[in-house]
């Protein structure tokens, strides 16, 4: 009987659909195993093969977990909110709501096609009325406790697209989207007081089970730093500024001083003679985000403003110039250069011919030195290390009262204003005089109303602004007239929080029970792409902990583990595109080979962790996998029906133990998300069993239960026809293979027959003997000492100790 998967698959999609087997269960006795995929972004053009590679890999675990007898929740829904569709309704004048409503549709029908154990009953949408009630809710909470502010701030502004842009949305000063010019400009907008949370969010990170590398990418976001803030003085003038350095053991070798381009202090202190000049450079700087401006590899730019600022520690005039590597939102935008002791300063200085003054002993003549030193040229700081000199430093300028110790952190306030429709309206009125007027919870959810023009105005206001009657409120009791809150919120918004209301997603009066919330939360599983390292996930941990402050959740960190999949790149080894045309549709991969071999397949290319190529010719090699898995179940007859090959016969000695190793691989493997290894050795199982005529009932039963997260379709055929061709009953306490209890293996089948052990001497290879496992340490070295080639090492010297790693290493400490 060939192995058939159009015929399989939508038979059991239509099986689970309707009996509604994932759904999570309501009993919060039993054990939980949250498990959550980043939720994707509807677009239209659907899915490629790279989406469902980590789909694939929680859909395993959760299928796992629930055989392990846990009450697993695994939803998906919809990050429906962004630029894109609001970008096509401007174009063809077609609802965002329609053009996001049809991607989901597409999207769901592609994901049930895989076989996806979601609990469908809990999907959400953060476009719904329905679940933006509750993000305006939040943001309410957020404004109660002081944490969401309004605030003139020089942002993005695209004119093109006209609206503000968040820097993540800026490439090389162009938009990301349509590549349109972008200008700092500055407007008055939300902000969310991100950076009182600062520490917490900092100090937290340590507790968490994530890579290191995306822990390590949000404490420099964060950046703390500790330090001293000092004033320098304008010269000729009443001016000064302020400036934070880390190392005001080097004030000695201030050479020139920087200031951001959008200081408010340019304009001041520019002579008459470089203000083209210096305009000229500021309309320049307003072209280019954040991060180009951040980028160290950049050729270094600035503009001398004719003015000179005092050193408050040698009285020495320095000039100050303006430059675009100084940012307004970072520290105090402004900063002390010393060149000889700081990359970016020493690349300004040489560029510019800018003096480099050397006050740190340490490095190379003519080259930056940027470590510890003694510090020289340095007045009474001479002779001290660094450490020291610091420490003087800070207490000279406190004594002096020209700067106190002070500690800084990179992390900027959230910008939380966009000037679109398709976003969360704000729960916000002013009254005439401008005050702001939060809504009362029995007031929301706010909807977004219909427009004529998805057009922002250009002027600074979204599209709702020209909507009267939405936009104009009159008090049923006062008659007094209010105006709501034209901009939106970022699409971040509805992301922040969704992970909470999964727990409890029909819930009409409250955002979350809390008996939900803690039973659910936090997710144990978080799986996504390291692209939202330092946006998402430190918004999300934002949020969670200012609700943990309000009391509303019982967790202050949103996500247990984080896992961050690798891409499956295509079949040239480069990101799937459009643009590349080597973008591969899962549609048509099931439609060839069905989808537990695309399931298997994008488990089988390697580490989860790690970028892959696609390759058609080896999904190939999968499908043959699985129907030679289904042959083991069923014998090709010619003349005659098709006999079923599974027998209720023993098992051989060899084949309990390839059973049972396989069992062990498998478990082990699933729960360390080694899946490509896991995949390995159900291959040998299959090879091993292949040349039996019949095979045992007991190896198959289990070697189905093995399969099923990985390949859940034909698992569930297998199952059934143990239990209906083969006759044998399925126990009623198990409704379907997906409860199954997982199997178990006998340690005693598992041990390895023999084990390598490496013998070394002061801890360099010398030999390797082969030995049963446990073999005790006064046989090893018996063994060693006569194999040649550790003994010729061992020859004439005296043996001081012997160090026992067992089963693994012997290594001889001699003298």
């Amino acid at each position: 009987m060939s192995y058939q998967p159009a015929k399989i698959e939508p038979k059991w999609q239509k099986h689970w659909e309707k009996e509604q087997t994932f759904k999570a269960s309501s009993d919060f006795k039993k054990p939980k195993y949250y498990v959550l995929d980043m939720f994707p972004y509807p677009s239209s053009t659907g899915l490629h093969v790279g989406h469902p590679e980590g789909y694939t890999a929680t859909d395993i675990l959760a299928r796992y977990k629930r055989a392990k007898g846990f009450n697993v929740l695994h939803p998906m829904g919809w990050d429906a909110f962004g630029l894109p569709a609001e970008q096509f309704a401007i174009k063809t004048g077609v609802h965002p709501a329609i053009t996001t409503n049809e991607a989901i549709v597409n999207f769901t029908k592609q994901l049930k096609s895989l076989g996806f154990s979601f609990d469908w009953s809990r999907e959400i949408s953060t476009a719904s009325p329905d679940y933006y009630h509750w993000t305006q809710w939040i943001f309410l909470k957020l404004y109660e406790k002081g944490l969401a502010y309004q605030k003139e701030v020089a942002v993005n502004w695209c004119p093109e697209l006209k609206t503000v842009l968040a820097n993540e949305e800026v490439v090389d000063g162009k938009s990301e989207r349509g590549g349109h010019p972008v200008f700092k400009k500055p407007m008055r907008q939300w902000m969310l007081k991100i950076t009182e949370y600062a520490e917490r969010l900092l100090q937290d990170l340590d507790g968490l089970d994530w890579p290191e590398s995306t822990k390590e990418l949000q404490r420099n976001w964060i950046g703390k730093s500790i330090g001293l803030q000092m004033k320098f003085k304008v010269d000729g003038s009443s001016n000064e500024f302020e400036i934070f350095t880390t190392r005001p053991d080097t004030l000695w070798g201030v050479s020139y001083m920087a200031l951001a381009p959008e200081h408010p202090l340019v304009n001041l202190i520019t002579t008459v003679a470089q203000k083209s000049a210096v305009e000229k450079y500021k309309l320049d700087a307003s072209q280019k985000s954040e991060i180009a401006r951040q980028d160290a590899s950049k050729e270094k730019s600035g503009c001398f403003t004719g003015a000179f600022a005092i050193n408050p520690v040698n009285g020495e005039k320095v000039q100050i110039w303006i430059s675009d590597y100084v940012l307004m939102t970072y520290g105090t935008g402004a900063v002390m250069a010393v060149p000889a002791h700081d990359e970016r300063d020493f690349e300004f200085a040489k560029k510019f011919s800018l003096p480099i003054v050397k006050v740190v002993e340490g490095g190379k003549d003519g080259e930056c030195f940027s470590g510890d030193g003694v510090a020289v040229n340095s007045g009474f700081i001479n002779g001290l290390k660094t450490v020291d000199a610091t420490k003087k430093a800070i207490e000279w300028a406190e004594k002096e009262k020209l700067g106190t110790k002070s500690v800084k952190y990179k992390l900027r306030d959230w910008l939380f204003s966009r000037q679109r429709y398709w976003g969360e309206p704000f729960p916000i009125l002013k009254d005439k005089a401008g005050n702001i007027v939060p809504l009362k919870d029995n007031e929301l959810p706010v909807t977004l109303p219909d427009v004529k023009s998805y057009e922002p105005t250009g002027t600074g206001e979204s599209p709702l602004a020209g909507i009267t009657a939405w936009r104009e409120v009159k008090d049923p009791k006062t008659g007094e007239m209010y105006l709501r809150e034209t901009d939106t919120m970022p699409g971040s918004a509805g992301s922040s929080w969704y992970f909470l209301r999964y727990c409890d997603p029909h819930n009409v009066k409250e955002a979350w029970s809390k008996e939900a919330e803690k039973y659910w939360m936090p997710v144990d599983l978080y799986l996504g792409g390291d692209e939202h390292a330092v946006g998402h996930l430190l918004y999300s941990r934002f949020w969670t902990k200012v609700l943990f402050d309000c009391g509303l959740v019982s967790h202050s960190e949103p996500f247990k583990k984080l896992v961050h999949q690798g891409m499956i790149l295509g079949e040239d080894g480069e990101k799937m595109s459009k643009s590349r045309g080597n973008v591969i549709n899962p549609d048509d991969v099931v439609k060839e080979y069905g989808a537990d071999a695309l399931r298997i397949y994008e488990m089988f290319l390697g580490p989860l962790e790690k970028d892959k190529p696609w390759s058609t010719k080896a999904i190939e090699g999968v499908f043959r996998f699985l129907s030679r898995s289904y042959r083991l179940y069923f014998m090709d007859v010619k003349d005659g029906e098709d006999q079923f090959k599974v027998a209720d016969i023993p098992m051989t000695a060899e084949d309990e133990k390839m059973l049972h190793q396989t069992i062990k691989k498998v478990t082990e493997d699933i729960e360390g998300l080694r899946f490509n290894t896991g995949i390995s050795q159900m291959m040998v199982f299959v090879n091993h069993f292949t040349a039996h005529p019949q095979t045992p009932l007991s190896a198959m039963k289990v070697f189905t239960q093995l399969l099923a997260p990985y390949a859940p379709h034909i698992a569930e055929e297998m199952w059934e026809a143990i239990h209906t061709i083969g006759k044998h009953e399925m126990p009623k306490e198990i409704p379907s293979l997906s409860y199954a209890v997982w199997p178990s293996y006998n340690p005693e089948l598992v041990k390895a027959e023999f084990v390598t052990v490496a013998v070394q001497v002061l801890g360099k290879l010398r030999g390797t003997l082969e030995v049963e496992p446990g073999t005790t340490q006064a046989v090893l070295e018996g063994l060693a000492k006569k194999t040649e080639s550790v003994a010729k090492f061992l020859e004439g010297k005296e043996i001081i100790k012997v160090i026992y790693v067992q089963n693994k290493i012997l290594n001889f400490v001699v003298k």
